[in-house]
């Protein structure tokens, strides 16, 4: 057992560091099955990292809730309403008859309300005068750029439920 090193100019890594610098530039074959074993195991973990992350965190199921008779909004008219939590605050619009529409009410330039303008027909952001289109809720005019959320509704007789909200990007 060495209790003290002998002084010398190599540093300490060198000593437990097994290759020479003259054989450095040659690799046998166990070294290199080693480091493809590893490697490929290093891979399948992280392949199963990401794959248990996304089955642990995947988007829940959207509740079903009533959001209005069909006979309570007139052609024109409007509902807010809150989907799927208390705070997120909806807006329901009838355009012609029978056709509904709806998306969340924050505007996705700086989450100001945005109102339908009868009109127009265009649901307008009154912070940056942003414009979004009645019928998919893509930006108009104004700074937004991405489209609202629209919540997925379900008419049931003579009712309508909110089912979902589709975060997909619409041209």
């Amino acid at each position: 057992m060495k209790l003290f090193r002998r002084p010398s100019s190599d540093p300490l890594w060198r000593d437990e560091f097994s290759v020479s610098t003259a054989d450095e530039r040659y690799v046998n074959r166990r070294q290199f099955a080693k480091f493809l074993t590893l490697t490929s195991l290093a891979m399948a973990a992280g392949n199963l990292w990401i794959a248990m992350r996304g089955w642990l965190y995947r988007q829940p199921a959207y509740p079903r809730n009533l959001v209005a008779g069909v006979d309570e909004i007139p052609v024109g008219g409007v509902k807010l309403f809150a989907y799927p939590e208390a705070q997120d605050t909806c807006i329901l619009v009838r355009t012609p008859a029978n056709t509904f529409a709806a998306y969340s009410q924050k505007c996705t330039h700086l989450s100001c309300a945005v109102y339908y303008s009868k009109e127009s027909n265009r649901l307008e952001c009154p912070c940056h005068q942003g414009v979004f289109a009645i019928a998919d809720g893509a930006p108009v005019a104004g700074p937004p750029q991405r489209a609202l959320p629209r919540i997925l509704l379900e008419q049931k007789g003579s009712s309508l439920f909110a089912v979902g909200i589709d975060l997909g990007e619409r041209a």
